[in-house]
């Protein structure tokens, strides 16, 4: 699954001015002479020709030096009314870390952590206004080692913790005054039981599992609860980072997002408002985060929060495969669905599907189409599938974005779904200084 790094080089064109030549007229014996410019002999020595070409040469390369300094004159000029955009600031980089992928980022850690500010182990949940409790699919002693990795390495750790409550029942505890400073000082001492450097909440039931006719009574809530843990945790000396969904407008319609989450009213206490810029085409085959939505949603997250500088752009190392088409009868047992895959896999589907991968420009998206056979020996079909995915290149377009908007920075999800080819577009060594250059005496 994971895909080489599609090379889209600007091509840049140069014309090279070649000097003509002028060949010597040898007609006389023992006496050289030169052409006119006209290409016919006007009678001069060859002595007296090549003095006034030298005084021509001169001429012209005054002339072409003064030409260079006028389009530098222009350029600059030019530049003067639209500067460049900055790319001296480097944008940091965050990355939730599931407990799924523990078995390769514990290999992984030691070589990137010069390279991630901040590491969010996304094991943690929230079951009750008192309770956070590590997934019981996570491995204790993996758990340790990563969290170990972190602190050796002087990564700060802001754990995730999701909402793992049924619907609706983390709204009730934060309707419930009482329940809801339950919570802050249940999550305040979790995150002293680690040492974490702060917490990041994932609280996404609100706007996938909660009625839509709740939000307007959930989000003054949620800003009060904000308020609260963000003021317990700044006391302790922690951070406090919310990961949400994303919103396209300040308003509350139905084509304002999901504005459940209150981004002005979160944004004087939060540190940091991770978007989660992704999952654009879930139910049907279709593009993960076209760039053109990214840039509604860097627009609309700026114009909700007043804040940029606060806002870190979630980016996806991901894609999804999706049958889009049977023919025959497929074994039940036998049917996957839609299927994740990411830049760690996407190699060796390529290979494995003999598929050739497309740019799609307007997304700014890789697609390929594949046959997948499936039998068990009484039924048996064909489905052919669709894969879309941001590659390596376009995690770092989507980067780009983000510094271009001002933006805090941009949080990877996830790490281990990343590859080699993902670090060198994300965060590329610095320029190697050029060699000092010694000439033998």
């Amino acid at each position: 699954m994971p895909d080489e790094p599609t090379q889209r080089s600007r091509r840049v064109r140069r014309t090279d001015v070649v000097p003509g030549h002028t060949s010597p007229d040898s007609s006389a014996p023992g006496e050289s002479r030169l052409s006119g410019a006209d290409g016919t002999d006007d009678g001069r020595t060859a002595e007296e020709l090549a003095t006034v070409y030298r005084q021509r040469r001169i001429a012209v390369l005054a002339a072409g030096a003064a030409l260079v300094l006028a389009l530098i004159a222009i350029l600059v000029s030019r530049g003067s009314d639209e500067p460049p955009p900055d790319r001296s600031r480097v944008l940091p980089i965050d990355a939730w870390a599931p407990y799924w992928t523990l078995e390769e980022t514990l290999v992984d850690f030691p070589r990137r952590a010069s390279v991630i500010r901040e590491i969010s182990p996304f094991w943690y949940e929230a079951t009750g206004a008192a309770t956070i409790v590590a997934s019981p699919n996570v491995d204790e002693g993996d758990a340790a080692n990563f969290l170990d990795i972190a602190r050796r390495n002087g990564v700060p750790i802001v754990p995730s913790i999701v909402d793992a409550m049924p619907a609706g029942g983390m709204a009730a505890v934060l309707a419930d005054p009482a329940q809801r400073s339950a919570h802050v000082a249940a999550l305040a001492e979790f995150a002293d039981s680690l040492d974490a450097a702060g917490l990041d909440l994932d609280y996404e039931q609100f706007a996938f599992a909660d009625d839509r006719s709740t939000w307007a009574t959930t989000r003054p809530n949620w800003t009060a609860f904000i308020t609260e843990l963000g003021t317990r945790l700044h006391a302790d000396g922690r951070t406090l980072t919310v990961s949400i969904p994303a919103v396209y407008d300040a308003g509350q319609t139905d084509e304002s997002g999901y504005w459940v989450y209150d981004y002005a009213g979160i944004a004087p206490i939060v540190d940091r408002i991770r978007v989660m810029a992704y999952d654009y085409s879930t139910a049907t085959a279709g593009p993960i985060a076209p760039l053109d939505w990214v840039r509604t949603v860097i627009a609309g997250v700026t114009a909700a929060s007043g804040t940029p500088e606060k806002i870190v752009l979630g980016i996806p190392l991901y894609g999804y495969s999706w049958p889009v088409s049977t023919t025959g009868t497929c074994p039940a047992d036998q049917l996957l669905g839609r299927t994740t895959v990411n830049h760690r896999a996407f190699d060796d589907l390529l290979a494995r599907r003999n598929a050739v991968p497309v740019f799609d420009m307007p997304t700014g998206e890789m697609t390929f189409n594949y046959q997948l056979a499936l039998t068990d020996g009484t039924n048996s079909c064909t489905e052919t599938r669709t894969v879309w995915y941001v590659d390596p290149t376009g995690a770092a377009q989507r980067k780009q974005l983000a510094l271009d908007a001002g933006f805090a920075g941009v949080s990877l999800w996830a790490f281990g779904f990343d590859s080699d080819a993902t670090w060198a577009a994300l965060a590329p060594p610095p320029p190697q200084p050029m060699p000092t250059s010694t000439t033998a005496g």
